[in-house]
C-alpha cells in the first residue's frame, strides 16, 4: 500500500508489477514491516544479483575497475593499473580492453550487466561522450561499440560528488562542496540538492584558481594555481626534494623517483598513516593551502558542508588541523560558523561508487528492458 500511495497507482497494479519483478528475479521479499494496525506489510528489496554495473574510476595516472552488484557490493577484487593519460599512445583502446576483461568475468551473467560508468579527469561533455582534455571525441561511442553495453562518462570529481551525495557524508545536504584530493584538487558541487555543472559542464576547476605568486607552471599552462602547492603531485615532488637534501624519513629515495605512480603515492600515504615526520610536514603544508582555497569557496557559496574525498582522503582526520588553521585565518567567522568540514569514509572508493550511481541515474528504460529480455531468453534456453 505504501508503494501504491507514493507512485499514485492502484494497489492491484502494484501487486501485479511486484509479482512480475519477483518472477524476473529482480526483487525479493525481505520480511514484514512493523504493523501500524491490521496486517503487517511485506517488505521488498533488490536481489543482489538482479543486475551488475561496471564502474571505472580514472585519474591522470591510475585507473581502477570493479564490478558492483545491485547492493553496491564489489563482486570482484578491483583491478588497478597504470594508465598515464599524458603519455600513453592509445589510452582509449587499452582502457576498453581492460573493461572487456571485467565484463567477461566467468562468474557473472553478462546479460545482467546494466552498463558502464566512467569517471575521468578533464573537461567532459557527458551528452556527446567527449573528453576535451584526454582521449578526445568518441570515447563513449567506441567503448559502447566494443562492449555492447550502455556507457556513461563524467568528470571524476563530479562522479565522486554523486557518490558522497547519494551514499556518503553529503547525503541529504542541499548545499555541499566535495573536494577531490588527488593528483590535482578537484571539486564537485551540490547546489540545491543537484550536481552543479555550470553553463558548459566544466564547473569545479578548483585546482586552477590562482592563489600563489610562485612562478610554478601548472598542468593547465598557467602559473600559481592551487594544485602547484597542494596536490599529490606537489607532495611527492616535495618529498623527493627533501629526501635529496638528507631529511630523515621512512620514505625511500628509489620509490619517490619511481615512474610507478601507484607505488609512490601509496608509499607516501602509508608514511602519513605511520606518522612519519617528513610526510606529515608536507601534508600539513598542502592542507593549509587547500584550506586557503576552501575559504574562497565558503565566501562565495556558503555551503553547509565541505567533504574531503578521493584518493588522498585516506589519511583521514590529519587533514583537518591545517585546513582549519587556514580557515580561521582567511574566513569571515560569521560565514564559517555554520559550515562543517568532514573527511569521506569512502575516500578512494568514492570514484567507483559514483561511477555506479552515474549508470543508475542515466540508464534509459529501454536499456533496462533490453537487459531483462536478454536475461529471459538466456534462462529459457535448455
Amino acid at each position: 500500500m505504501d508503494i501504491s500511495l507514493k507512485v499514485g497507482k492502484s494497489f492491484t497494479l502494484i501487486v501485479k508489477v511486484l509479482s512480475s519483478l519477483v518472477a524476473d528475479k529482480l526483487i525479493e521479499e525481505n520480511g514484514l514491516a512493523p504493523s501500524s494496525g491490521g496486517r503487517r506489510p511485506v517488505l521488498y528489496q533488490l536481489k543482489q544479483d538482479s543486475f551488475y554495473i561496471i564502474a571505472v574510476a580514472m585519474d591522470q595516472f591510475i585507473t581502477r575497475i570493479s564490478l558492483l552488484n545491485a547492493a553496491r557490493v564489489q563482486v570482484i577484487t578491483p583491478i588497478s593499473f597504470e594508465l598515464n593519460l599524458h603519455e600513453h599512445d592509445s589510452p582509449l583502446q587499452f582502457l576498453t580492453g581492460q573493461i572487456k576483461t571485467v565484463s567477461q568475468n566467468r562468474g557473472i551473467d553478462p546479460k545482467r550487466i546494466l552498463g558502464i560508468g566512467i569517471g575521468m579527469p578533464g573537461f567532459i561533455n557527458p551528452e556527446k561522450g567527449i573528453n576535451h582534455t584526454f582521449m578526445g571525441a568518441g570515447i563513449r561511442d567506441y567503448i559502447q561499440k566494443e562492449t555492447g553495453l550502455p556507457v556513461f562518462i563524467e568528470n571524476d570529481s563530479s562522479v565522486i560528488a554523486l557518490a558522497e551525495y547519494t551514499f556518503g557524508k553529503a547525503g541529504g545536504v542541499q548545499h555541499s562542496m566535495i573536494v577531490n584530493l588527488g593528483w590535482g584538487i578537484g571539486l564537485g558541487m551540490i547546489i540545491s540538492g543537484q550536481l552543479f555543472r555550470g553553463e558548459s559542464g566544466f564547473a569545479g576547476e578548483f585546482s586552477h584558481i590562482s592563489l600563489f605568486k610562485n612562478g610554478k607552471l601548472c598542468s593547465c599552462g598557467k602559473t600559481g594555481c592551487l594544485e602547484t602547492e597542494s596536490s599529490l603531485t606537489y607532495m611527492l615532488g616535495r618529498a623527493a626534494e627533501k629526501l635529496a637534501a638528507g631529511q630523515a624519513t621512512c620514505l625511500k629515495n628509489t620509490v619517490m623517483h619511481s615512474d610507478d605512480h601507484q607505488l609512490k603515492s601509496e608509499a607516501f600515504l602509508k608514511a602519513v598513516a605511520k606518522g612519519d615526520s617528513l610526510a606529515m610536514e608536507i601534508l600539513s603544508e598542502a592542507g593549509y593551502n587547500i584550506g586557503r582555497g576552501i575559504a574562497i569557496l565558503i565566501h562565495l557559496l556558503n555551503p553547509a558542508k565541505i567533504i574531503l574525498s578521493g584518493r588522498c582522503a585516506e589519511p583521514g582526520q590529519v587533514w583537518l588541523p591545517p585546513i582549519w588553521q587556514a580557515l580561521n585565518t582567511f574566513c569571515i567567522p560569521t560565514l564559517l560558523e555554520n559550515t562543517k568540514i568532514e573527511v569521506s569514509a569512502m575516500h578512494k572508493n568514492a570514484g567507483l561508487v559514483g561511477a555506479s550511481v552515474l549508470v543508475i541515474e542515466q540508464i534509459a528504460p529501454e536499456d533496462i528492458q533490453s537487459m531483462l529480455d536478454q536475461s529471459k531468453q538466456r534462462a529459457q534456453v535448455p
